[in-house]
């Protein structure tokens, strides 16, 4: 009677350690050991990628580039972790929380998000404006606001600002933004990715794929966030 096929776990299983045994005797036979400097995981995505005891014998140059593929992808992962300054805090308040729900999507350019504060700077002056905030976390670090040392607030560098008691305005184009300062409706910003018009007036819609989001929070007398999903051609 003619032996079963092996199903499809034993045959993964069987390749994997028979790719241990493959590359140990390579590595025995160049001098070099390959195995003792690979934990498990990436061991796995080499076995998922491919290298599963075909019978075929793998090329060393192709075994490094694949290794070598691997390793870069992980380490940009736990890079990317550790680039999130919003991780491991405990936040209460609405405004901290929307902003660390947006954190990682803004550094890797999925989303970008427009924040409108609206409150006292520390001479009690009231002040106003829009923070593009996807080019504030590359040139600031958030640490201080999401630890609570210090509260967000618009400076007159950002897109634009507002002092209510001494009536200065600015407005500045960001490196995802244009001010469109000039509009007689009200200030437009022009995401440069896809060129769409973001319309931050609370009584129209915001615009093309973008949406409106108001923050209850006890930080500040008014704040909003604007969230723009770029849809660039190719």
């Amino acid at each position: 009677m003619k032996k079963k096929a092996p199903c499809g776990i034993h045959l993964v299983l069987n390749g994997w350690w028979r790719l241990f045994a493959l590359v140990d005797a390579v590595a025995e036979a160049l001098g070099f050991n390959v195995l003792s400097q690979m934990d498990e995981s990436l061991a796995r995505q080499l076995v998922e990628l491919g290298y599963r005891g075909t019978g075929e014998v793998v090329k060393r140059e192709d075994f490094e580039a694949r290794k070598a593929a691997i390793e870069i992808a992980m380490l940009a992962e736990r890079t990317q972790k550790k680039t999130l300054t919003s991780a491991g805090k405990d936040l209460q308040d609405n405004f901290l929380k929307a902003l660390a729900l947006r954190e990682e999507d803004n550094r890797n350019g999925k989303v970008s998000t427009v924040i409108f504060i609206r409150d006292r700077n520390s001479h009690g002056q009231e002040v106003s404006g829009y923070i593009d905030y996807a080019h504030r976390l590359k040139i600031e670090d958030f640490e201080v606001y999401f630890s609570g040392k210090r509260r967000l607030l618009p400076k007159p560098t950002d897109m634009s600002f507002y002092n209510w008691d001494s009536h200065i305005a600015v407005c500045n184009s960001t490196p995802n933004y244009q001010v469109i300062a000039d509009n007689p409706e009200g200030l437009l910003f022009k995401y440069k990715r896809d060129r769409k018009i973001l319309n931050v007036d609370p009584k129209t819609l915001p615009g093309d794929n973008s949406t409106r989001t108001p923050i209850q929070t006890e930080l500040y007398i008014q704040a909003v966030i604007f969230d723009h999903i770029s849809r660039r051609k190719t």
